[in-house]
């Protein structure tokens, strides 16, 4: 009787997990992988960290932009993915899904920490990245390097596994794919002195996210 009675109350609490549906670009490759949108990668790794939590359950939906379905664009007013659903609506542009999940997505309030110097450290990371390929000159690489240096340095003096703690918040939700691309770009851009975030990149970087 109380195995039932426990069966019940595990499907109740599975049935009371709301569904979230992240529509993301898919590879430019085969069309169907996840693909190499930073803010598809970023909103994707705030909500799998909440789905291994289980206070959600996540659908991933991959949108082959190319080629998408015929009602996609009339569907969701032409606006390209990261496109978050839940209870059938639809949250668009990337500030107001980042909002949602820290407001109405249940304990996404608690991956959004208040850090202005991890925040202030990681910021334009990747703008420096795309400045640095565009002009291809030792000014532009030089201050790359320079915040990837700061950013381990960040990491070292911290001390902890991830970037404000042991646990991941959304810093390192942002961070993590936009290293990724970096070590996609060039893997021997990133210098081996800089062996945070070589460490951060190799184990804190979920392999589902790539």
């Amino acid at each position: 009787m109380s195995e039932d009675h426990n069966d019940h109350d595990e499907c109740n609490e599975i049935q009371d997990i709301p569904e979230i549906e992240l529509i993301i670009k898919a590879s430019t490759i085969d069309g169907r992988r996840k693909g190499a949108c930073l803010f598809c990668q970023e909103y994707f790794m705030d909500l799998y960290l909440l789905a291994e939590l289980k206070t959600i359950s996540l659908k991933v939906t991959t949108v082959d932009m190319l080629k998408p379905p015929p009602d996609f664009r009339s569907n969701f007013d032409s606006t390209p993915p990261p496109i978050l659903i839940d209870g059938g609506e639809a949250v668009l542009e990337n500030e107001k899904i980042e909002r949602y999940i820290m407001k109405n997505i249940p304990g996404g309030h608690n991956l959004f920490v208040q850090d202005k110097d991890t925040a202030t450290v990681i910021e334009n990371l990747y703008s420096k990245f795309k400045l640095m390929l565009t002009r291809r000159d030792e000014q532009s690489k030089k201050s790359l390097l320079n915040q990837l240096s700061n950013i381990d340095a960040h990491l070292r003096k911290g001390g902890y596994r991830f970037l404000t703690g042991d646990t991941m918040c959304c810093f390192d939700c942002e961070l993590m794919p936009r290293l990724q691309h970096i070590r996609v770009a060039d893997p021997l851009l990133v210098p081996r002195k800089c062996q945070q975030c070589w460490i951060c990149r190799a184990h804190k970087f979920p392999s589902c996210c790539i």
